[in-house]
């Protein structure tokens, strides 16, 4: 049985004051690596820390940046980020967020492997007035990779028309600097890719979009403050929110539901990378769902908590009503406050804080991810040859109606598309997941592949054992050779495709193959 709306909020209670008699944020802010793990010597806890003292950090960057924003948009049209997880998603927040300036480049994220998303960018627009900005902490990550050696020989080799942002030492920052790569943006090596929408990962990005860099740093500083050492934890709003998530998950309400109306949307996607690798580990996990349609057609059960992000109060429409409406069922309801793009940099930081007091109320480590490496490890076998590639079945009624017939209460289903993302496959996702939620009695996810592998991918092999996937998988009309690599762009997305498959298949999680999206809707 689920806990209630008030029982809820009675534990959330009981728990801030378990937290401030036992100093944990104190503690969390001093490095205290215990706060999390048993043991003090667990990697990746004390050296994942550096966003905690990130607003000073780059305060004192903003001169470069914006010099440098002001001299890499001359002479350029477009400007496109290649990138994966946290080191694209806090810049698709940010370009829906503010739009595009009228006196910068216009500014495209590409972290998809299908070929026709490389295809676009190829194809579509002057390729010597575009500035690559190659974004990767480890400086290896594959997809990256191999985007950059694809732009890199179709622009002439020329490394004025590259910027690299990863840590200090890589492999992407020794290429850039013997390459003569426009800059080298090195990050803190203590901060997590997830972790980094405050960093210069998140911050380049936005100052080649023209965005106000001072202050999205100055809200994102004045909540770090309220979210200090010696702040209450009552008091502390990412401490408060963070144990909010932490004890519904623990009372049933494990899937964290954001409801986030336009400009802000794709502030959902972020937030899922955050939680959902952060949580999902272990056996546990908070399945965050974003971007779904919020209506009354939608049979909410016991195992949602709500968290609204939304202008003040009062705000007539259908937003409010059916809001309205979900706390008037005793459904627990978060209410934050979002009226301003600049506000954005608040709300990285207090869902980081939040995300980080969770993992200790939970008792996990929310800085590593363990089980990352599984689908990597399928995926290389699958490309060098040691494994065979799944060719995946058009979609067929009767296996459809016995993977669905699987699927309980409290379950989910996660739709994985290994497509090139758009509005008219987003479109397309939409019709599909509106159809499941029809013939499940749970909640329905989705995420284009490979972007959700450095995202939920990690909770849905290290969380519960409680996911259902469906993988669509269309099939380019085109392919796109990458340079030094024996492969194309489309036997690399299809590799992946069936690394994860085969990664979740061997934890015993069911996995439904299909090729042809359209086709599905119909079988449905």
């Amino acid at each position: 049985m689920t806990v209630t709306a008030r029982d809820l909020e009675t534990a959330v209670t009981s728990r801030l004051v378990q937290l401030e008699s036992e100093r944990t944020l104190a503690r969390l802010w001093d490095g205290d690596v215990t706060v999390w793990v048993d043991d003090p010597h667990t990697p990746e806890v004390a050296d994942r820390l550096g966003w905690l003292g990130i607003g000073s950090l780059m305060a004192a960057e903003l001169e470069r940046l914006q010099r440098f924003a002001v001299e890499a948009c001359d002479g350029i049209d477009r400007a496109v980020l290649l990138g994966m997880g946290g080191s694209s998603l806090s810049s698709e927040v940010m370009r829906t967020a503010f739009g595009r300036h009228p006196s910068h480049p216009q500014f495209h994220v590409l972290d998809s492997t299908h070929p026709d998303a490389v295809l676009e960018v190829l194809e579509g627009g002057d390729l010597t007035r575009t500035l690559f900005v190659v974004a990767s902490k480890s400086g290896t990550t594959i997809e990256t990779d191999c985007l950059y050696r694809t732009f890199w020989e179709a622009t002439g080799k020329r490394g004025s028309q590259f910027v690299a942002i990863t840590d200090t030492g890589t492999a992407l920052d020794r290429l850039a600097v013997e390459r003569g790569f426009r800059d080298v943006f090195r990050n803190a090596p203590d901060i997590g890719g997830r972790y980094s929408a405050l960093s210069f990962f998140g911050l380049v990005p936005a100052a080649l979009m023209g965005i106000d860099l001072a202050h999205i740093l100055e809200r994102a500083e004045r909540m770090a403050d309220r979210c200090g050492p010696h702040v209450p934890p009552v008091d502390n709003p990412g401490a408060a929110l963070g144990v909010t998530l932490a004890e519904a998950a623990l009372g049933g309400r494990d899937k964290l539901t954001l409801l986030i109306p336009p400009p802000f949307g794709a502030l959902g996607l972020w937030i899922e990378q955050l939680v959902a690798e952060s949580t999902g580990k272990g056996g546990m996990g908070i399945f965050p769902i974003a971007g779904e349609p919020f209506d009354a057609s939608i049979p909410y059960r016991g195992d949602r908590m709500f968290v609204a992000m939304a202008p003040r109060r009062p705000r007539h429409g259908p937003f409010e009503t059916r809001l309205g409406d979900v706390e008037v069922r005793q459904e627990p309801v978060a209410r934050l406050v979002l009226e301003n793009p600049v506000d954005l940099g608040a709300e990285f930081f207090r869902w980081e804080m939040a995300t980080a007091v969770a993992g200790a109320v939970l008792r996990l480590n929310p800085f590593d991810q363990p089980n990352v490496a599984e689908s990597k490890a399928t995926t290389r076998d699958v490309l060098s040859g040691d494994s065979s590639l799944l060719s995946p079945e058009p979609p067929d009624r009767s296996a459809i109606a016995a993977f669905l017939a699987d699927v309980r209460p409290g379950d989910y289903v996660a739709v994985q598309a290994f497509m090139a993302p758009g509005s008219e496959a987003d479109g397309l996702l939409a019709d599909v997941c509106d159809r499941l939620r029809e013939r499940v009695d749970a909640a329905v996810t989705v995420g284009y592949g490979p972007r959700y592998l450095h995202s939920t991918g990690q909770l849905h092999k290290g969380g519960p054992a409680c996911g259902h996937f469906l993988q669509l998988a269309s099939v380019p009309d085109r392919d796109v050779a990458i340079p030094g690599r024996e492969y194309g762009f489309a036997r690399l997305i299809a590799a992946q495709a069936t690394g994860d498959a085969q990664a979740l298949r061997a934890r015993g999680r069911p996995v439904l193959q299909t090729a042809d999206p359209a086709d599905l809707l119909s079988v449905l």
